[in-house]
């Protein structure tokens, strides 16, 4: 049997909770397109996310170990990845749209710069004076301009609700009032990308740390969660977990608070008597959430890895050098654009300068943006 598009919207009527995101009902995109006969909106949004450069990108974009650190580190690819599927796992167990969740989580870092969040912070500073820079936005100018793939328009023609998932995801009032329309915690599809992003980078950063020796377990044994987790998995004197032991503790503690989201949003569904996607909307606070005691408890632990993991000296040395790296691009492309390749010199017809060079930085993976420094700077390296 072949299922039409058709067909599959009327599945999810069927399917779904009554307050998901439905395909059929979707506002659209700015650029009307005849729909796929065999995908809904959704899918087909999710599937022009996933074949776009700047995805493809973040197989080489930092998460907190740069790429060459090792070939197990998590990447910002294999990072949106764990999110979109915690996401789906959520989604599913809820009864809202998993195809929308799903593309809102594999594009909700598509704009990140090279080097993590030392790229974002310096590029916002570079930027101060032209709008600054945030990865949420540019993942947004990204979608809706740079992408090039198609005659008829500009970046992708998502539709309006995974676009609204882009804006709303950890983002100011001012930023959500910049393309669509919605409130400034979107849809449940957009609340669970957003957490889901939370839950995944904290638990597999702690993987992380734990897997580089930079975290051991005699540090984490005063933390909640930790205990949670490691009940009866790990001894208190235990100094160094094996694989297999740091595999079940970080299982268990994804498992735990999946769970515990689950049940919470559940009760808050049913406390505020939610039944359509604007009884959603009304609301000026996210349904989709952990209980007061474990958002304390995941709060301790990313204090935890900002104090010991994302500080501690090795990961600073790499902030250092990737600011290093951005800085002096920025100012060389902006005191000298005729060194930029001609496809980006051109589009400063179009745009500001500064804007373009910003662009043209912030899609660049990690080796790149390696690779283009010592081009400029290295005489001994061919342009």
């Amino acid at each position: 049997m072949i299922y039409t598009r058709q067909q599959l919207e009327s599945l999810e009527k069927f399917n779904l909770a009554s307050y998901a995101c439905f395909s059929a009902e979707s506002r659209g995109r700015a650029f009307p397109e005849e729909e796929a006969q065999h995908r809904t909106c959704f899918q087909r949004d999710r599937d022009r996310i996933l074949h776009s450069t700047a995805f493809r990108r973040l197989e080489y974009k930092t998460q907190v170990f740069i790429n060459y650190e090792g070939d197990h580190y998590r990447t910002r690819l294999t990072h949106t990845l764990e999110v979109a599927q915690i996401a789906r796992s959520i989604a599913t167990a809820l009864g809202v749209n998993v195809d929308l969740t799903e593309a809102i989580c594999l594009v909700h870092d598509i704009g990140h710069p090279p080097f993590g969040h030392a790229g974002e912070r310096v590029l916002n500073e570079l930027m101060a004076e032209y709008g600054g820079f945030e990865h949420n936005r540019q993942s947004y100018r990204v979608v809706t301009l740079l992408e090039k793939r198609y005659p008829q328009f500009a970046g992708l023609n998502l539709t309006h609700e995974t676009l609204e998932g882009i804006i709303s995801h950890k983002t100011s009032q001012e930023q959500v009032t910049t393309g669509t329309e919605g409130s400034p915690n979107g849809h449940l599809e957009a609340q669970i990308a957003d957490i889901a992003d939370a839950l995944a980078y904290t638990a597999h950063d702690l993987d992380d740390g734990l897997r580089s020796g930079m975290l051991t377990p005699q540090m984490l044994a005063g933390l909640t969660l930790w205990q949670i987790a490691t009940n009866g998995v790990v001894a208190d004197s235990c100094s160094q977990l094996t694989d297999l032991q740091r595999h079940q503790v970080v299982r268990t503690l994804i498992g735990t608070e999946i769970q515990q989201l689950i049940t919470h949003t559940d009760t808050l569904l049913k406390k505020n008597d939610i039944r359509t996607i604007d009884d959603v909307r009304r609301l000026p606070y996210n349904l989709v959430s952990l209980d007061e005691h474990y958002l304390a408890y995941h709060h301790e632990l990313k204090s935890f890895l900002y104090q010991f993991l994302y500080y501690q000296y090795r990961v600073m040395r790499m902030t250092f050098k990737a600011e290093k790296v951005i800085n002096e691009l920025f100012y060389s492309y902006c005191d000298h654009p005729e060194i930029l390749p001609p496809h980006i010199f051109d589009r400063i017809r179009d745009t500001e300068k500064e804007r373009t060079i910003c662009d043209y930085i912030a899609g660049m993976t990690d080796r790149f943006a390696i690779e283009e420094h010592q081009k400029i700077y290295n005489p001994t390296v061919m342009p």
